[in-house]
């Protein structure tokens, strides 16, 4: 999990083909999710807040445990945007990998970390979020989709080597035959673990000449999106080193980095995000390093995050995670569940 904020998610066309190939119409999931139909029809951003309400409604109203692996086989690679088309265009799977490691920043609140050792080469997913867990939706459908990426270049039906989930135990018999080995459930971080051999095949659908198109293009969209979120990192590292005991305000935070209040309030109008969300954010964050530490009762975390009383603290947590602080520390002190293995293969 990291600090960083991630709030511009554009939603490719293939997400909403995909869920309606489902049997499920996108603006029920929409609607459901009580968000704007705009969403949709103009592909207006979201927030990943919002990115992950679309994914829980959707998995809610199609009730399969291995919904996320169903989404990503029903959408159309024809109609993904060039984040996700030009992976499947490389010289070969590992080429492939490290494609959509870089480029997933532009289109999903998650990052890749790939480590090769010995004869297996391991994924992992991290958000690039304040959220606690990825919806499960989100993590099938992002290692379903690397596996997709592998048999459509190869040409060959690769299997996995293992994946590891850090959800509870569900039905698995799907994942087990989709990826070819045992699902381990209760894990502590959501793994894919391929074999190291496989990275190496070469893709037949390899592309050269439109991967000098749409790579260059790329890169300029990941140099623009580095350079408009330094403000809003910079924003929420002030922030965080000036909260404890006390609530800075826009006019401090402005002449710290030596622009006008109304220049920076422009910045963050163009970020799609708020100095009041940032501040949220912030103190969202700093409240759970905070409530980890048993040397600190509850009224002086409330006082280190710069609320004027208990109260005031108690209604903000309670936004933000739906419950009490109180409840969230215990949960988090007593969290010691142990992964468990499902290894029946039903192929």
């Amino acid at each position: 999990m990291t600090s960083q904020s991630f709030n511009r998610i554009k939603i490719p066309t293939a997400f909403w083909v995909g869920i309606s190939q489902t049997g499920i119409k996108a603006d029920d999931v929409i609607r459901q999710a009580g968000l704007p139909i705009s969403i949709l029809t103009e592909q207006v951003p979201v927030s990943t807040r919002q990115y992950f309400t679309i994914c829980k409604v959707f998995s809610e109203l199609i009730d399969d445990p291995a919904a996320g692996i169903k989404l990503m086989l029903a959408m159309n690679t024809a109609q993904m945007p060039p984040s996700l088309l030009a992976p499947y265009h490389a010289r070969d799977f590992h080429d492939a990998l490290f494609r959509v490691a870089r480029y997933k920043q532009l289109f999903a609140p998650e990052r890749l970390h790939i480590t090769e050792e010995g004869e297996h080469c391991t994924i992992e997913l991290e958000l690039l979020s304040d959220e606690i867990n990825a919806p499960p939706l989100l993590v099938d459908a992002t290692w379903s989709g690397l596996m997709e990426l592998g048999r459509g270049g190869t040409g060959k039906l690769l299997k996995a080597h293992l994946v590891e989930l850090s959800r509870p135990s569900d039905d698995m018999q799907f994942h087990q035959a989709y990826f070819g080995c045992p699902i381990l459930v209760n894990a502590k971080y959501n793994r894919l673990t391929l074999y190291r051999n496989d990275l190496y095949l070469p893709f037949i659908t390899y592309n050269a000449e439109l991967l000098e198109i749409l790579v260059p293009a790329l890169e300029q969209s990941i140099n623009e999106q580095q350079s408009s979120r330094s403000i809003t990192e910079k924003i929420k590292w002030i922030l965080r080193r000036s909260l404890t005991g006390g609530r800075p305000d826009i006019r401090i935070v402005s002449s710290e980095l030596g622009i006008s209040e109304r220049t920076l309030q422009r910045r963050l109008t163009k970020e799609a995000t708020s100095f009041h969300q940032l501040l949220s954010e912030a103190r969202r964050e700093m409240a759970r390093e905070y409530l980890a530490n048993p040397s600190l009762d509850i009224q002086e975390v409330a006082y280190l995050l710069g609320y004027e009383d208990q109260s005031s603290f108690y209604r903000a947590f309670r936004i933000w995670e739906g419950e009490t602080p109180a409840n969230w520390r215990v949960k988090q002190w007593t969290s010691d569940s142990k992964p468990q293995a499902n290894s029946d293969l039903s192929l």
